[in-house]
């Protein structure tokens, strides 16, 4: 083992020990015990402010208001999220990142209202999938900032297109600046779970995300351990690469079993995510990542019928290595869940958000990404109360 690797491990295997307390400390926060943590994750609190399981806004109150957007941000703390997904880390042509779920921007602005911008509407190659639309590397700022966000999937969530064109697309600074009002407003640490989006893509139109990202967390003092920001990819090496950029808290997110990282795809590393949470899978991530991100599905695997089946080993074998797992995502409606869950048949109609919740929990997951935080903040009082927690 080279000098370099050895001291990339030490760090790794230092900010997970530091985690692995976090985890602790944050156990202690909501069983009241001795030694839970100040909130203020810039003096000493950390991650062992947060409660566990932790529930995350995914993409802020996206089942309430348009995603990335400060409206469904704002929605989020108000209902009671632990962390505010803000945001999915897009480039402006002019450099900037904007958060948006994708770089295709056509289902989640009005940019089709726009005709002086119809002549930039093409087809690309993205990550081997062709998308025709509009990209953010093709617009400025200034231009983007035209736009207002709009709902992505109003056949399901029609009652969200009421807030359509209320909000522009936020930029990432901004979304530090509004975290720290926050901050101030509530009297705690806000904390916000930023996603590289598309790295190998945008790394090779010269448009690299995580210098960016590095450079702007050190700007605004947010780039170390204790810092209430941790940061997420799919792709593997732009975890690597952030973990020699900053000292955050870095996750790595996991698709299905069968599936291969794009970076992967790229530079022929012939790995599945099957290979990456075994055992020795996960131990190489725990050597520069603190978490994991894996879709549910990897936790409890469903049958043919959409039900589910028994756990996995994903937990026991991810704490084993020292990592904390954030599974994605948790909805309150039924199409989105387990069958056993469902209520009626419109697929739109809200099921049995709350049990689907506690089949999870009972998991061991440390937290879990929602669209409705308000179901989830509820669900986990149930559960630590069914386990004699909270009386």
């Amino acid at each position: 083992m080279g000098t370099q690797e050895s001291y990339e491990q030490g760090r790794g295997t230092g900010r997970r020990a530091l985690l692995g307390a976090a985890v602790l400390g944050a156990g202690g926060a909501v069983l009241g015990l001795p030694g839970a943590a100040s909130a203020d994750g810039r003096h000493g609190g950390g991650l062992r402010s947060l409660p566990v399981p932790t529930v995350i806004g995914h993409r802020g109150a996206s089942g309430y208001r348009p995603e990335h957007t400060f409206g469904s941000y704002q929605l989020a703390l108000d209902l009671g999220a632990d962390i505010v997904e803000a945001g999915d880390l897009v480039p402006t042509r002019d450099g900037h990142l904007v958060c948006r779920h994708e770089p295709e921007i056509g289902g989640t602005t009005n940019v089709a209202d726009h005709p002086e911008f119809a002549g930039r509407k093409t087809t690309k190659v993205l990550d081997g999938v062709a998308t025709t639309g509009w990209f953010t590397e093709d617009f400025t700022l200034a231009e983007l900032k035209r736009l207002r966000a709009i709902e992505r999937i109003p056949a399901t969530r029609q009652r969200n297109t009421l807030y359509d064109g209320r909000w522009e697309i936020p930029t990432f600074e901004e979304v530090l600046r509004w975290q720290d009002e926050q901050t101030r407003r509530r009297g705690k640490q806000v904390w916000i779970y930023p996603e590289t989006k598309h790295p190998t893509y945008f790394r090779k139109q010269g448009l690299g995300l995580e210098e960016r990202l590095a450079k702007i967390l050190r700007a605004h003092g947010k780039n170390g351990g204790n810092a209430p920001v941790i940061i997420q990819s799919f792709e593997p090496t732009s975890i690597q690469r952030l973990d020699k950029l900053v000292g955050n808290p870095l996750v790595v997110l996991l698709s299905a079993a069968n599936t291969r990282p794009w970076d992967f795809v790229e530079t022929g590393d012939p790995r599945t995510v099957a290979d990456l949470i075994t055992p020795k899978g996960l131990e190489e991530i725990a050597s520069y990542a603190q978490g994991i991100g894996p879709t549910l599905d990897l936790v409890v695997p469903k049958d043919a019928n959409g039900g589910l089946t028994k756990p996995s080993t994903l937990v026991a074998d991810a704490h084993a290595a020292g990592l904390i797992l954030h599974p994605y995502t948790m909805r309150n409606e039924n199409n989105f869940l387990p069958t056993e869950f469902h209520k009626g048949t419109d697929p739109a109609a809200y099921g049995d958000a709350f049990g689907a919740f506690k089949a999870y929990f009972a998991t061991g997951i440390d937290g879990v990404f929602t669209d409705n935080a308000d179901t989830g903040v509820l669900a986990r009082e149930d559960f630590l109360r069914g386990r004699g927690v909270n009386g």
